[in-house]
């Protein structure tokens, strides 16, 4: 089983985790992986586009000339779909984009990011996060020490002066282990995740 190396928030090291196999150290399923991201991609659309038809149009109640003897051809309305103005023929409807897919492909898809981040040395280990009162720059200062670009701390047990601190600053954000999604783990590009959260991945996706 492979093993990581526990940091303390100041940037030292601690002792060595084992982590699973199985949720940590798969084959990234590359398949699985692509179908989760469009997935939640696509229901976060809006899907509030709208095109007027001809029944939605304003104007076009009379006939713009009579049916016969005009030479030119017989016209119903002005707001026809060949007319300037007139009606959209099939045009966007307000839907949801939203479509899911089975919960195991899912599940593949977790695993095979986390073991993505593990891969690419993209995962950070720490013993555990907390702040005595919110400061902005001591979670900056961890971020340099672990050389942390666009970074996602992932947390069960936090103190609020944590997520008060990594609130502030631009392209980080914090998360709890169940809220956290593989478009969010494809989103940000170092993970931070302590060892409680580490066991609980291990837990829930074994």
């Amino acid at each position: 089983m492979p093993k990581l190396t526990v940091y303390k928030q100041d940037g030292s090291k601690g002792k060595d985790i084992t982590i699973s196999d199985a949720v940590f150290g798969i084959e990234p399923h590359q398949q699985a992986m692509f179908d989760a991201i469009i997935m939640q991609r696509a229901s976060l659309r809006q899907g509030t586009h709208k095109a007027k038809n001809r029944s939605e149009v304003r104007g076009g109640g009379r006939k713009p000339w009579r049916q016969k003897g005009t030479g030119r051809a017989r016209q119903g309305s002005i707001r026809s779909p060949q007319w300037r103005g007139g009606g959209i023929v099939f045009g966007p409807t307000p839907r949801s984009y939203g479509f899911r897919i089975n919960k195991k492909v899912y599940r593949l898809a977790l695993r095979s990011m986390l073991s993505t981040k593990v891969l690419e040395n993209k995962l950070v280990v720490v013993d555990s996060l907390s702040l005595d009162t919110p400061k902005t720059k001591a979670i900056i200062e961890m971020f340099s020490k672990f050389s942390a670009n666009k970074p996602l701390i992932v947390a069960n047990d936090v103190n609020e002066n944590v997520a008060l601190s990594v609130r502030n600053i631009e392209n980080a954000s914090l998360l709890s282990g169940h809220s956290t999604s593989v478009l969010d783990l494809a989103n940000y590009d170092t993970i931070i995740m302590t060892v409680d959260t580490v066991k609980y991945f291990e837990e829930v996706l074994a």
